[in-house]
């Protein structure tokens, strides 16, 4: 089914999600010159490719492996507004400004792929049923109260879900630990290859142009970009990096900004309707996920706490016995009834953290015409839309939108 199967190592085994999406060919016959290279088939290098085709602009988007194959394709499948940590914590953290503005553009996110989706006749299985965080326990009772009071003083929709309320949203008695929930209304789910898929279909339709190859180096070339790849060089009028984790890689001066953490999932096989939200639940301090998709399967992610290290600064798409065993364990501690599910898969994918948990968009260091995202730490599905558009924006103009000032690159919370 997957276009990237054949070309994975034996220690990447496909998501669920690649593995339900349709077969997507890329081309090999790089061209010699574009007008703005796109490097990286995730949902940032496709939503900047879709504006910029949409806009006009000759688009070549490229990678290495396949559409889809990287983080994006090996998520939850959540696009539910919000940062790495809770809103009061991300307050202090960066301060109440910069919070409530990187908070609001995860917001303003959705109404922008809402209606990409209609006007592109997008298929993705998205919907929004709104997601649900668990309080388990008095402590975590208070520090989700605490939450939905700030977010609500904000003016963010969000509301608190006594037992009885959480009950009614979950088909399956609930755990003695559960006590309440943190509802945000609205909030949706999706199957993530198809979205980035349609969404490259939808560049493609514009005139955009996709390609199979690995971005190595960049440097200036007079008024234009040299990309070195694995096919190759060609030369751009503008170049827009969207590699994640690998982005160090291709930007040396980021490696320390910008550093891979393994994030673990596995797949439940379809049963009969139990979640009806995108659930969270922090039964370890790095957080839980699960959506139950539309043919009945959950899917299942989390755990990381229970790695050597939290799998930070780990390149391996393996799986591990910890975190695994950690993730069989947490439906007959919270749901005693779910014991006998049956796991079907089981995979990891590389997401790219930074300092501040907080996505970087910003110029790459040294070069013109060149752009760059990364550092989306967990959190890239509810501003992919957004900060795409406000990349293609940065890449007519030269210059950045004034709402990216909370992710540019020369924040005092990155030095920290």
């Amino acid at each position: 089914m997957y276009s990237a199967e054949a070309s994975q190592t034996p220690f990447e085994p496909v998501s669920y999600w690649q593995r339900t999406a349709p077969h997507f060919p890329l081309s090999h016959e790089l061209p010699s010159t574009v007008d703005v290279l796109i490097v990286g088939c995730g949902l940032f290098g496709a939503a900047t490719a879709y504006w910029l085709a949409r806009a006009g602009r000759q688009v070549a988007l490229l990678d290495r492996v396949g559409v889809a194959y990287g983080a994006s394709g090996r998520n939850g499948g959540f696009v539910v507004a919000g940062m790495h940590e809770e809103y009061p914590a991300a307050i202090k953290r960066l301060g109440r400004e910069a919070a409530h503005a990187v908070l609001n553009i995860s917001y303003e996110n959705q109404a922008v792929l809402r209606q990409v989706l209609e006007e592109e006749s997008i298929k993705c299985d998205y919907r929004e049923p709104g997601s649900l965080g668990l309080a388990l326990g008095a402590e975590q009772l208070e520090e989700v109260r605490a939450s939905v009071d700030t977010l609500r003083a904000d003016g963010f929709n969000a509301q608190w879900l006594e037992r009885a309320e959480v009950q009614e949203l979950i088909h399956t008695p609930l755990g003695p630990e559960i006590v309440g929930g943190k509802f945000l209304p609205g909030q949706a789910l999706v199957h993530s290859a198809r979205l980035i898929q349609g969404l490259v279909q939808a560049a493609q339709r514009h005139g955009a142009r996709v390609y199979q190859a690995q971005a190595l180096k960049l440097t200036q070339d007079g008024a234009r970009v040299r990309v070195e790849t694995s096919r190759g060089t060609l030369n751009a009028g503008a170049v827009v990096l969207a590699v994640n984790a690998w982005t160090g890689e291709v930007i040396p001066e980021l490696r320390e900004l910008i550093v891979p953490v393994r994030g673990q999932i596995l797949a439940y096989a379809p049963t009969a309707p139990v979640f009806t939200t995108a659930i969270f639940a922090s039964l370890t301090d790095t957080e839980e996920y699960w959506q139950q998709t539309l043919d009945g399967s959950i899917v299942l992610g989390g755990c990381r706490a229970l790695a050597p290290g939290r799998d930070v600064d780990v390149w391996s798409c393996e799986t591990t016995p910890e975190v695994q065993s950690g993730l069989d364990a947490i439906f007959p501690r919270l749901f005693p009834q779910l014991a006998d599910l049956h796991i079907v898969q089981r995979w990891a994918g590389l997401m790219d953290f930074s300092p501040d948990r907080i996505p970087i968009v910003d110029r790459v260091p040294g070069l013109d015409r060149a752009w760059f995202v990364g550092g989306l730490s967990g959190h890239g599905m509810p501003f992919g839309m957004l900060l795409g558009q406000m990349l293609a924006e940065a890449v007519q103009t030269d210059q950045a939108p004034q709402a990216l000032w909370p992710f540019k690159l020369k924040r005092e919370t990155l030095q920290e």
